[in-house]
């Protein structure tokens, strides 16, 4: 299944393109000013009791917990859910390690909130962390919704030279841990909804951020218009990663943008 959300579906591809690159220019800034404010692990606050599932985010690589100030705030609005950002260590060399130590994690969110079920929200490597802890380690049984921003899941090619960092070439095509996320996951219980986009300039190829797997349940998600470092911050994303948390990605976009089923 898929389904498009065209933030800017009147303007053509070229100046898509350009106010895209813009966008990711103001998010950049934004996010540099913001990035020490998230470099420590936030300190837990218990919050009022919920019905919906507790939301763990999943930020990408070199990054931290900053980047989803908009998303968490949006996601935790009204004491509707409550939202925990993970910070995995910034020396980690290895995604499969980082998965280890995320099933603690949700193990502990679990027995602190009292609910047997959490949501993930990962970006860019964040979601090849969530992607490989509900796939490898037996995280289905307690991941319900696996949601991912601009995650390479089939591997991307682009900057080369940064081949020298094991986390990288772990996100290459050819990689190992791909080739483990590409073997069969027969009954896996969790839903994955995949955000990708034509403008997000660290896939490559396009749609990388796609997933593609006969054994599990996959909406993806096509966003126009926004780049990499947009797509956990832009209000018509942010909207509709609430709609995939609280069920299937159909509703029309208004206002911004308009979505529809593919």
């Amino acid at each position: 299944m898929g389904l498009s959300i065209l933030a800017m579906s009147s303007i053509p591809t070229t100046g898509a393109a350009l106010r895209a690159g813009a966008l990711e220019v103001v998010v950049l800034g934004g996010h540099l000013l913001l990035y020490p404010t998230g470099v420590c692990q936030e300190r837990v606050v218990p919050g009022p009791p919920s019905a919906r599932p507790p939301v763990l985010l999943l930020h990408g690589f070199t990054d931290n917990r900053s980047v989803f100030v908009l998303l968490r705030r949006a996601l935790g609005a009204g004491g509707r859910r409550h939202v925990e950002a993970y910070n995995y260590s910034p020396f980690t060399r290895d995604l499969r390690v980082t998965a280890g130590h995320l099933a603690r994690r949700v193990e502990e969110l679990c027995a602190r909130t009292g609910q047997d079920r959490v949501d993930l929200v990962g970006h860019s490597l964040g979601g090849l962390v969530g992607r490989y802890y509900v796939q490898r380690l037996g995280g289905d049984a307690r991941v319900r919704t696996l949601v991912t921003l601009g995650t390479p899941h089939s591997g991307t090619v682009v900057a080369p030279f940064m081949d020298a960092h094991p986390l990288v070439r772990q996100m290459r095509p050819d990689s190992e841990v791909l080739a483990e996320l590409a073997l069969p996951a027969p009954g896996c219980a969790t839903r994955c909804v995949a955000f990708w986009s034509e403008f997000d300039a660290l896939m490559a190829p396009v749609g990388a951020a796609r997933i593609e797997h006969p054994d599990l349940r996959v909406e993806n998600v096509q966003v126009t218009g926004i780049g990499h470092l947009a797509l956990p911050a832009h209000p018509t994303v942010i909207a509709a990663v609430r709609r995939a948390l609280d069920g299937p990605v159909t509703a029309v976009v208004e206002g911004s943008g308009t979505a529809s089923v593919a």
